[in-house]
């Protein structure tokens, strides 16, 4: 059975909905996403968080779409078409504004659908979060257990729930290690290829309601940064699980290819 996977990273897409941080009008919305301060600060945790792991992947059979809009101030766009240009498993689609967001995502994701793949495993990424360098590779070795599970209803959500919250403070990084269900890194939803569909067109915290999933909380998967530019700072559905907080930072290093001190002089400069 060949399994597509296929992600969707929206960076600074100039549209409407689809965030918890709304705004009224195409241009409320432009002066915010494109505010040059904001900008820096996305580009950096962009650059030294959701970087390293998907340029290294164990396994290098993936696709990771790029949405944003065309009119992405520079140097922000031509910084993005290097980006993309350096990386073979990296596609950049430059969206309209459109009000409707998930119309515009599946603009984004349906030209790069493999028609001819068994299963596409599709994952939503945002630009300041992280995964493990074998995310891919577990997401498709854990799926194979579960494939009769998937052809009941050909869909079925795939959670990979160990993780770290990262919170930005005027202190530094701190980390909260934690068990989290569904939160959106690390989530895998599997689909037939003959849907039109994406990650993002399942609420990743209501994803009960149109499919079955399964949960592997093994071994560290991901980190989700939380700071003033993000578009939630709940922690979500879960609980602690335990570590020593002095060995948090070479797990980082280790599992996602994160620069702990380099992160925590930039969550004080931030602060």
């Amino acid at each position: 059975m060949r399994v597509q996977m296929l992600g969707l990273m929206r960076w600074s897409y100039l549209g409407l909905r689809g965030y918890q941080k709304d705004h009224a009008t195409i241009a409320e919305r432009r002066a915010f996403l494109y505010d040059p301060a904001r900008l820096e600060r996305r580009w950096f945790w962009f650059e030294h968080v959701a970087l390293p792991a998907w340029r290294a992947q164990t396994d290098a059979d993936f696709t990771l779409v790029i949405m944003t809009g065309p009119d992405l101030p520079q140097p922000y766009l031509s910084r993005l078409q290097d980006v993309v240009a350096a990386t073979p498993q990296f596609r950049l689609e430059l969206v309209p504004p459109m009000d409707r967001h998930l119309e515009a995502c599946l603009a984004a994701i349906r030209p790069h659908i493999d028609r001819d793949a068994d299963v596409v495993g599709h994952f939503r990424h945002d630009d300041d979060d992280a995964v493990a360098f074998d995310y891919v590779e577990c997401a498709r070795r854990d799926f194979r257990p579960i494939t009769d599970l998937w052809q009941v209803e050909r869909r079925l959500s795939l959670d990979h729930s160990r993780g770290l919250m990262a919170k930005v403070t005027p202190e530094g990084l701190e980390l909260i290690p934690r068990i989290c269900h569904n939160m959106g890194v690390a989530l895998t939803v599997f689909l037939g290829p003959e849907r039109d569909a994406t990650a993002v067109h399942f609420n990743h915290a209501k994803l009960g309601l149109w499919m079955p999933g399964v949960s592997i909380p093994q071994p560290l998967m991901f980190l989700r940064l939380m700071h003033g530019d993000g578009d939630s700072g709940s922690l979500g559905a879960g609980y602690p699980w335990e570590a020593e907080p002095a060995s948090l930072p070479d797990r980082m290093r280790r599992r996602l290819g994160l620069d702990h001190a380099l992160l925590d002089a930039a969550a004080r400069r931030f602060s």
